[in-house]
């Protein structure tokens, strides 16, 4: 086989998750002790006075001096928000598509984003921190027992690190209290269209004080049955021997799937395959001594399990909108879990040491249909008329890091922070791709029809030292800086063989799995540097602040898991990189922003407005090598993003408040670039203006909620929501193929009944029912593309979830 121009997306995400994911994991940046424990108070009428740790000192949003978001408890049990993907709706300047449970949903924030959509999402992510309290990671942990939600916008190179290209997404877990016993349950049934099943959340929370004043434990445990609605109707009854497309095409026919007696012979289906099927829990021990010596022992895990891609194939051979075309089933099964020690020391009246020590790990396995991968790549695979092909996918990660850190509490003009950071993420990759019945039908002696074996291992170890200072020249105006200096080392180890033909054959006779030596390329790369932070916030009144800050950030390098080419190559295939191929450096963002944040007419308009530049420099793109068509990574481009956000609370009379957001992003090329974009092995140039994919230029949210007193503490409360996306762009400019994925507005609708310590109500999401295209992978030029006779599945299109209609319930005790 002499290329493998589609296995590029996978084998370059596979790169980068192996080398890049560690930014992904840069620190927390850790609030004083006390901050960690004191809950906001998120009156819907006084959003601004939410309480946030995002600059490490506890203060309300209506003070931050930096543009950040708060998503309360409230609104993440109101509005049903139960991971970042439908948290991104009401949150300005993120884009999160709608990809189903098989991923966690890959995160852009201000259109930070280089890389095609797909239909698969992400597990891992290298331009967002994403943090659940004090511990950096990438695991979409469930809202469960969350006290509220921060995002940070824009780079935060100086306090959390090279994780914040973009920004940085903190999830804040509610902490054990030593004072009082506390059971919080919950649970959710509904049905939804297009789908037999019914879907069904439960989770309660504990707390549960063991010695007063000294020790207590908090736990809280869900478990999430969501319904599919994705069917999978033409699954084949025996690889190897049923035929995937009994009516071939022709000159006068585009093909079929038979008749129904074709259908009875080759096929079965298997219903609402997309389902979720999540366990999760977190567990916390606090361990006091005193107000000034205290420790947080956390466990969490969650287990996560689908049968199948949220995707359709476009109507490829008469399939429908929520009708899968593949030939296997694609189950994916995510577990993850995190342990972690937070110890808080008050040393006099000087400063708050903070020492973070936290271990992480995931492991995920899936199986893919490899079927169109193989046909696309035109070499007459399907000259066997039962050809059909899938892949076993496994991927560990494990990452330990630990941070020390000293804020000070001497009171005075000047407030200071300095730290110090240590992380280590190792990462194994194996992709194994079967071709059933195709070794026998060619006289192979391959018998167990491995046709493609591909493995990664990589280490890559971080280490910074941060420090920040703030000046208050007066009662209003203070002015900050920071500066970090990090290290990076990453070391990988891959390669890639091919068991069925030519030499792979010969380097891994049966039953050999093991690729050989010379299939192997290892390398290692370094870099250090140093990142800095300028911030200035003038508060003109109570109501009224204006803030500036001017912030870097930066992503690690790597070493790209292909065989460096033999020079001169020698003659028939050739899978290997040339020496400009083998490495990539870092990229780096600046980010320049000013924002008003305002609360007037005694708190009834609560508005706040930003408006950014963000700088992106040797952007890292997917790419591909010349011989053998293999994903690579390298620095391809020069881009910038700039425009705005708006979120406001407007209290239109006292029963009746509107929140709304809105934000406009204009992220685009700012230069031209020879042959960025590949489709179909054809290069295409891309140029100064087109706009970078995976991000809405304009998107937005409005909540509509109406209280109604019945006395004794007991109210009806009804929430209308409407969030609207507009379109993305699945490429670089519409370059290669690429297309614009149109937007959508959906409706959201409750009533609820609410006491003091018991809440019922009625629910419905996407009220309309409204079918949209979250997400593209490949392009349109493999959408009924020929092989011979028969057509190819390759192209699909992520589904956006259809309507539910529901009963939800809370308890408190």
């Amino acid at each position: 086989m002499a290329g493998r121009f589609s296995r590029a997306g996978l084998l370059c995400a596979t790169a980068l998750i192996g080398v890049v994911d560690a930014p992904a994991l840069a620190q927390e940046a850790t609030p004083p002790p006390a901050s960690t424990e004191d809950k906001p108070t998120a009156d819907l009428n006084e959003a601004n006075d939410v309480v946030v740790t995002g600059s490490r000192r506890r203060t309300t949003l209506q003070d931050a001096p930096i543009n950040i978001s708060a998503v309360s408890a409230e609104t993440i049990q109101s509005q049903r928000l139960d991971d970042i993907r439908s948290l991104a709706a009401f949150t300005p300047g993120v884009t999160v598509a709608d990809t189903g449970p098989a991923s966690t949903g890959n995160i852009i924030l201000r259109g930070i984003s280089s890389g095609d959509t797909s239909v698969s999402g992400a597990n891992s992510g290298n331009s967002v921190g994403v943090y659940l309290g004090e511990v950096p990671l990438y695991l979409d942990f469930k809202l469960i027992d969350i006290d509220r939600v921060e995002v940070l916008q824009g780079p935060q190179g100086t306090l959390y690190g090279l994780g914040t290209l973009a920004g940085a997404v903190r999830y804040l877990p509610n902490r054990p209290d030593t004072d009082r016993i506390s059971v919080d349950a919950h649970g959710r049934g509904y049905a939804q269209s297009h789908s037999d099943d019914f879907g069904a959340v439960g989770d309660v929370a504990i707390n549960l004080p063991l010695v007063q004043d000294h020790i207590a434990f908090r736990t809280a445990t869900g478990y999430y049955d969501n319904a599919g609605f994705i069917d999978y109707n033409y699954l084949l009854q025996q690889p190897g021997v049923s035929d995937p497309q009994p009516g071939r095409a022709s000159a006068t026919s585009t093909g079929s799937f038979g008749t129904n007696v074709d259908y009875a012979r080759n096929f079965k289906r298997r219903e609402d395959v997309n389902y979720e099927h999540t366990f999760t829990t977190r567990n916390q021990l606090l361990l006091e001594y005193n107000p000034d010596l205290k420790a947080f022992l956390t466990y969490a895990h969650q287990d996560t399990k689908t049968g199948g891609q949220q995707a359709n194939g476009a109507g490829v051979l008469g399939t429908g909108r929520y009708e899968g075309p593949w030939r296997y089933l694609e189950p994916v099964k995510r577990k993850a879990d995190l342990f972690s020690a937070e110890l808080n020391i008050n040393l006099g009246n000087i400063a708050q040491l903070v020492s973070t020590s936290a271990y992480t790990k995931q492991h995920i396995t899936s199986v893919d249909d490899n079927t169109d991968l193989l046909l696309d790549l035109d070499y007459g695979y399907e000259a066997f008329p039962q050809f059909s092909s899938y892949a076993d996918n496994e991927q560990r990660y494990r990452q330990f890091n630990q941070e020390v850190r000293l804020v000070s509490s001497h009171g005075g003009p000047f407030s200071w922070i300095i730290g110090g950071f240590y992380n280590r993420l190792k990462f194994n990759s194996n992709r194994n791709e079967y071709t059933p019945g195709f070794a026998q039908y060619f006289d192979i002696p391959r018998p167990d029809n491995l046709e493609y074996i591909s493995e990664i291992r990589s280490k890559t170890v971080e280490k910074a030292a941060y420090g920040e200072g703030t000046l208050r020249l007066t009662d209003a105006w203070q002015v900050t800086g920071g500066i970090r200096y990090f290290k990076y080392d990453a070391q990988v180890r891959g390669g890639s063989d091919t068991p069925l033909f030519g030499g792979g054959l010969t380097r891994m006779p049966y039953p050999s799995t093991t690729i050989a030596e010379s299939r192997i390329r290892t390398g290692d790369t370094a870099k250090d540097g140093v990142v800095w932070k300028a911030n200035t916030s003038y508060k003109f009144s109570d109501g009224l602040l204006a803030y500036f800050t001017y912030s870097t950030g930066y992503r690690v390098g790597g070493v790209n898991r292909v065989v460096p080419c033999l020079q001169p190559l020698p003659p028939g295939q050739n899978l290997c990189a040339l020496p400009n191929e083998l490495v990539f450096g870092p990229d780096r963002t600046r980010n320049k922003e000013i924002g008003v944040r305002a609360s007037l007419f005694d708190k009834r308009l609560q508005l706040t407005v930003d408006g950014f530049e963000v700088n992106w420099t040797g952007v890292q793109v997917p790419s591909q090598t010349v011989n053998g068509a293999i994903g690579v990574t390298v620095n391809g481009a020069d881009a910038v993003s700039r425009g705005f956000d708006v979120q406001g609370t407007v209290r239109i009379v006292p029963n009746l408040t509107l929140i709304g957001t809105y934000s406009y992003v204009d992220a685009h090329l700012t230069q031209d670039v020879a042959g960025l974009v590949v489709s179909q092995g054809v290069r295409y140039d891309a140029f100064s203006g087109d706009r970078l994919p995976g991000s809405a230029k304009n998107s937005g949210s409005a909540r509509l909620i109406y209280t109604h007193s019945l006395g004794q503490d007991r109210k009806i409360e009804a929430i209308w929501a409407t969030v609207y996306r507009g379109d993305i762009y699945s490429r670089v400019g519409l370059r290669g193929n690429g297309e614009a994925i149109k937007g959508y507005v959906t409706h959201s609708a409750s009533i609820n009944y609410i006491a003091k310590d018991f809440e019922i109500g009625l629910f419905a999401d996407n009220l309309t029912d409204k079918y949209a295209v979250t997400a593209i992978s490949n392009d349109v030029s493999s959408f009924n593309q020929v092989r011979t006779d028969v057509v190819e599945r390759y192209y699909s299109r992520g589904v956006l979830t259809p309507r539910r209609v529901g009963v939800e319930f809370r308890v408190h005790y």
